[in-house]
């Protein structure tokens, strides 16, 4: 199977299994949206979704935000892990939210990337999540998926982006990345894959996939 009838393959399964999907992260606005991926960042999103409603009680918007300290920012999402990193992280581009952008997150990748704690995964799910600009971003769980699936040689999350961005219609990037992320959760997880579930690894996985497989 060449890598073209692979991806037409995963296009077709994972349509089938996810015709609708939403972000699993729980926002309400650009902002919102900003943040709950900024604090996922090895967290699970179960757990952000446990944390963000505290913290959004408190500040949903960065002028709000700004007025907490960094401190109390780091107690709130301490159980989401790197809580030093992103409380400086969210209380800074808080900041340049509102002294460059007037209070708005910028719909660009190079402004948002020049934020704090901002990393171009991070700035790919926002450009396609809140602004509908298509982008393909690659985490842990996408780039293993991927190289198992035999779509990318699993060098790098930047060499995954290129290769699913060539193979991949790009008028269905933003939900395609939602979708596989669905699918690694239901039947194809980091630790412990199994064999009966996994049946897009099954139908066109890797050698060395097939044998993590039990």
């Amino acid at each position: 199977m060449t890598k073209k009838e692979k991806a037409a393959f995963i296009v077709d399964a994972l349509e089938k299994l996810y015709p609708k999907v939403e972000v699993p992260l729980d926002h309400k606005d650009p902002y919102t949206l900003l943040i709950a991926v900024l604090l996922s960042a090895q967290c699970t999103d179960v757990r952000v979704n446990q944390i963000t409603p505290i913290l959004f009680k408190r500040a949903d918007n960065p002028y709000d935000m700004i007025k907490m300290s960094i401190e109390e920012i780091q107690e709130i999402i301490r159980p989401c892990g790197l809580s030093p990193m992103k409380s400086k992280g969210i209380y800074g581009l808080s900041h340049i939210l509102i002294d460059k952008h007037k209070g708005k997150v910028p719909k660009s990748f190079e402004a948002l990337e020049e934020l704090p704690a901002v990393g171009h995964k991070t700035a790919s799910v926002v450009m396609a999540q809140a602004f509908g600009v298509p982008a393909f971003p690659v985490d842990t769980h996408i780039h293993r998926l991927l190289t198992r699936w035999g779509i990318t040689n699993g060098k790098s999350v930047e060499q995954t982006e290129r290769d699913a961005k060539s193979l991949f219609p790009e008028a269905i990037w933003n939900k395609l990345h939602v979708q596989i992320i669905y699918y690694g959760r239901e039947y194809s997880p980091a630790r412990n894959p199994k064999a009966e579930l996994d049946f897009i690894t099954k139908t066109i996985g890797t050698k060395s996939a097939l044998k993590e497989l039990k």
